[in-house]
């Protein structure tokens, strides 16, 4: 009996130890982290993004956090460049000893990152960025929510196309991986309808002036443009076309989904289309739910919040979800496990249910349509299929 209890004894100092050993989970604790752009071209993405991850941080500390756990959120800058991404990484890892990476901002900068934290089995999950790769090929802890760029323009540019008979399409796009995403799906939409692009231009990676692209698609006569571009690429294209005169339907994705084209860009931006995912959140919402969500980020941020506080808080929100179901004995294989059959309902904001699979690693790929039409955002459509 005594060489059974030691036995015994053994057994579960040992599990106990492995369960203590699991990196950036403790008794008390779980750390995650987020590389995002605190210096680089898109900090105005990035920190309202990490402000939604925050209120949701301490929205679920205030309640007794996840099993007992509470959360620490490490953020760290890789300002847009992929080299600073993996550094950003780096560190994370090795210093900070996070146990996951949640919504990493950026399709170039995510993807010179995600093996880092993979082989060191940290999951990757809830990107800000709709690359496929984030999801495809699937790996254990590996998991996107957003729509991925490709779908989002492939599903969008059929509807606008059909809808106003549009017969001659171009497109400008970043010279990346973000941009040929895009471009791609552009692409796959054309086929679908038997189409073709008449124009293709690119620019590079904080370009400013886009006067040669835009004299090149209005030479080639197109009526729409395909913009795989962010901020200041949209805005300076949509600017530049306006003062030659040249009117074309212009289509995004959520990657220009944000109030900030409208706010710099002006007049001139109405009318602008794009991909989206969820209802853009104003203070007088329809919803007496967002309005109340949106004074409490007001009151505690001292700003407004925008889209990406929204997905901020969405993201965070999916790992808590997951990191609950996992159960007490959080770890990267109780985490994969969870994950595998995580499904998590339409939310307030009009965002699409999240559900995954075994082989299902994005939480939905159905995208809307969106239009600025007098200086706001407008849905003009529900999920399209």
């Amino acid at each position: 009996m005594k060489r059974t209890l030691t036995t015994l004894a053994a057994a579960l100092g040992v599990v106990g130890l492995a369960q203590a050993q699991v990196q950036g989970v403790t008794k008390t604790e779980i750390v995650i982290g987020t590389a995002q752009d605190l210096s680089g071209p898109i900090v105005a993405l990035s920190k309202p993004a990490v402000n939604g991850m925050r209120m949701r941080v301490d929205e679920i500390n205030e309640t007794g956090g996840i099993h007992g756990r509470k959360l620490r959120l490490v953020v760290e800058d890789h300002g847009y460049d992929p080299k600073k991404a993996v550094l950003a990484a780096q560190k994370m890892i090795q210093k900070d000893k996070i146990f996951a990476a949640v919504g990493s901002i950026g399709t170039p900068t995510a993807m010179a990152a995600m093996n880092l934290y993979l082989e060191k089995k940290v999951a990757h999950l809830f990107p800000l960025t709709g690359a496929r790769q984030m999801f495809d090929p699937p790996h254990p802890l590996k998991y996107s929510f957003s729509a991925p760029y490709f779908d989002q323009m492939r599903a969008a540019l059929k509807r606008l196309i059909r809808e106003k008979n549009l017969k001659a399409v171009c497109t400008i796009y970043q010279d990346d991986d973000f941009g040929l995403e895009v471009k791609e799906g552009g692409e796959a939409a054309l086929k679908d309808l038997g189409m073709k692009y008449v124009e293709v231009t690119t620019y590079k990676r904080g370009a400013t002036d886009f006067t040669s692209q835009v004299q090149k698609m209005r030479a080639a006569g197109c009526d729409t443009v395909v913009m795989g571009t962010i901020i200041r690429e949209t805005i300076g294209t949509i600017a530049t076309a306006r003062k030659l005169g040249w009117n074309p339907e212009f289509i995004g994705t959520t990657a220009s989904y944000f109030d900030i084209i409208h706010k710099l860009g002006g007049p001139a931006m109405n009318g602008f289309y794009s991909g989206c995912t969820i209802n853009y959140v104003y203070e007088d919402d329809p919803s007496a739910n967002v309005r109340a969500w949106y004074r409490r980020y007001k009151e505690k941020f001292k700003e407004d919040p925008t889209v990406l506080s929204v997905y901020g808080y969405q993201l965070l929100n999916l790992f808590a979800v997951a990191a609950e179901k996992a159960g007490p004995n959080l770890n990267p294989d109780t985490l994969a496990k969870a994950l595998s059959t995580l499904s998590v309902p339409r939310d307030m904001f009009g965002g699409d249910a999240q559900v995954f699979g075994p082989g299902k690693h994005l939480g939905s790929n159905r995208v809307k349509l969106c239009q600025i039409q007098n200086g706001r955002w407008v849905s003009v459509t529900d999920y399209l299929d």
